[in-house]
């Protein structure tokens, strides 16, 4: 079953690239007390996630933080270092690059996408969903392989 508005986040465990190497962090964590746009891509390094996706965020990042939003997040089935290497390729320093590897999260949400006959296995589904205080406010999940509904243009209208 898909995460739907008035959903909490459930509760997960993640890893982020720090200073010293993978750290841990917890939904709770990071969606508790605080606004966060999170948008999630079926893989960092793939055309249109580099392309268009996160650099729709990071260009838009000061806009999205303006309009209310504690934190940006990016959310990928891959592992912390390679979300930490596609973090500074992009020069995403405003966004925290959130890695699902064993897709915890992305299965606890219902967003699961088969790419398997991609050779990428399961991964995310492409989205972007608003959460107020582990509250799922706005939830827009892309029908097809291009990147519309959850675009940093799409979300920021929904601010």
């Amino acid at each position: 079953m898909t995460i739907a508005i008035g959903d909490n986040i459930p509760e997960a465990n993640l890893m982020v690239m720090g200073a010293n190497g993978p750290e841990g962090v917890s939904t709770a964590d990071l969606f508790g007390g605080k606004k966060v746009l999170m948008f999630a891509v079926p893989g960092a390094f793939t055309p249109g996630c580099s392309m268009t996706h996160l650099p729709g965020y990071v260009a838009n990042a000061d806009k999205i933080k303006a309009a209310g939003v504690d934190t940006i997040v990016c959310l990928s089935v891959n592992d912390a270092f390679v979300m930490g290497a596609w973090g500074q390729a992009q020069n995403a320093e405003e966004i925290v690059m959130l890695a699902d590897g064993n897709g915890e999260l992305t299965g606890k949400l219902g967003l699961e996408l088969d790419g398997s006959g991609f050779g990428l296995g399961t991964r995310s589904q492409r989205y972007a969903m608003i959460v107020d205080n582990g509250s799922v406010t706005h939830l827009n999940v892309e029908e097809g392989p291009g990147i519309d509904v959850s675009s940093a243009e799409a979300m920021m209208a929904l601010l």
